[in-house]
């Protein structure tokens, strides 16, 4: 079972010379994900309660908002009903995917002008705007490129201490116990699939594909499915007129970090299909990536690519392409692939998020009076300890753990083989 139980309750406590600033930032960057909203609302009601003198302004929309010197006072109203922010998805404050060493792309956005340097200009926004702390709240790319920043600033003789909060759904940074909003989008993606997999009953020999954010990382569709599974156990079925759990029930679930034997599990699947009329399947929206890839490459077709180098997804369609091969092989009459990434990504912190979220905002505050940067979260290195992790250590990328017991049950319930693991860190 995945556990949402919360963190370690070993973290600092706020020391009695803690200095704190006068006026922080916040920023929320990179892809939605079910914590922003709620992050946003607990950082702006920890400091009203702890440090009500502190300034507080939000950049809109990330990283653009720096660059462009867009921002929201955070105004005595807003600190007192902030909490309401905790009702919501997305990102109050706005989002977007910027990359501040990418000066081509900055400037081809209208971002910075010909010849300015985008980590020059956010420098030079940060000082106007007289900010001593900025709290950036992303994945390991929005992070980063605060510590670049911050790496920047002390070059040019200004202290800015950056305090990142771990935001993805993918749970993939290392070296992250758990990272915001994750809990949630396993939970809602489970909750999209009860409906989706009734479409099991609008056709006979059925095959409906899920597929679920996740690049290079498992994570999410392992935990959706178990989310799944375990939401299944607690409903009331009625065998007899054929709504059994077989029917119901996850079938099989690609990841990145598996291989995966198609004619193996054409033979498998289609047992089932012939059993119960119908083949539900969970795949990672990055599984068997690098294969397509490399055969469009080869066939000379271009992929395209973001502002980070990571190949557009919904230009190859994974999901698609698994369904129509698998499909054929196993006689299905009809094939239904759903996403549920917009709709899990975008949706309000679940309690255990919530939790969490609570957990890091105080300890962000913490650190903020006494100018300690790094990324606040449970350190799988360190005792999965709430602390401040050294900014050098953060790093994506980080595959999904395949031995954890949780997941090897699952695949062994469904009736999964267990296949080979890749080595760690490599994504097929």
């Amino acid at each position: 079972m995945v556990n949402t139980t919360g963190v370690s309750q070993m973290r600092p406590k706020d020391p009695d010379s803690a200095n704190p600033p006068k006026k922080v930032a916040l920023l929320t960057a990179g892809g939605l994900a079910p914590c922003l909203s709620s992050a946003v609302g607990a950082l702006i009601t920890e400091y009203a309660v702890k440090h009500p003198s502190t300034e507080i302004i939000c950049y809109i929309n990330g990283y653009k908002g720096l660059l462009l010197g867009d921002s929201i006072f955070v105004t005595p109203g807003i600190r007192a009903t902030a909490s309401a922010l905790h009702l919501h998805g997305g990102s109050p404050i706005g989002n977007s995917r910027v990359k501040l060493t990418n000066v081509k792309d900055c400037v081809k956005r209208g971002l910075v002008k010909e010849g300015e340097d985008p980590q020059r200009v956010a420098a030079d926004q940060l000082i106007k705007d007289g900010v001593e702390v900025l709290h950036t709240i992303g994945g390991d790319d929005t992070n980063t490129a605060a510590a670049d920043l911050a790496a920047f600033l002390a070059r040019e003789g200004y202290n800015l201490t950056v305090i990142g909060l771990p935001k993805t759904i993918d749970n993939d940074v290392y070296p992250i116990t758990q990272s915001l909003g994750a809990w949630t989008a396993a939970e809602e993606g489970a909750k999209f699939f009860e409906n989706v997999g009734a479409e099991a009953t609008a056709n006979p020999r059925m095959m409906i594909v899920h597929e679920v954010m996740g690049r290079d990382c498992g994570w999410l569709t392992a935990a959706t499915a178990a989310k799944y599974r375990e939401r299944l156990a607690e409903r009331s079925l009625l065998p007899m007129i054929g709504l059994t759990r077989g029917r119901l029930d996850v079938h099989a679930v690609y990841i990145p970090e598996l291989s995966i034997d198609l004619e193996a599990e054409a033979l498998r699947l289609k047992a089932i299909l012939d059993e119960n009329d119908n083949v539900n399947i969970f795949i990672s929206e990055g599984a068997g990536v690098k294969d397509i890839v490399a055969k469009m490459e080869a066939e000379g077709k271009k992929v395209e690519r973001d502002a980070f180098g990571h190949v557009k997804l919904d230009s190859i369609n994974p999901g698609k392409y698994f369904a129509d091969t698998i499909s054929a092989m196993i006689g299905a009459e009809k094939v239904l692939v759903q996403k549920s990434g917009y709709f899990a990504r975008a949706a309000p912190a679940n309690k255990a998020d919530l939790r969490l979220i609570q957990q890091t905002a105080e300890l962000a505050v913490q650190q903020a009076c006494i100018r300690g940067s790094g990324v606040c979260a449970m350190d799988e290195d360190q005792g999965h300890v709430m602390r401040c992790i050294e900014f050098p250590r953060i790093k994506g990328g980080k595959p999904f753990d395949t031995s954890v017991e949780w997941f090897q049950t699952m695949l062994t319930e469904i009736g999964q083989p267990i296949p080979e693991a890749f080595p760690v860190g490599r994504a097929h």
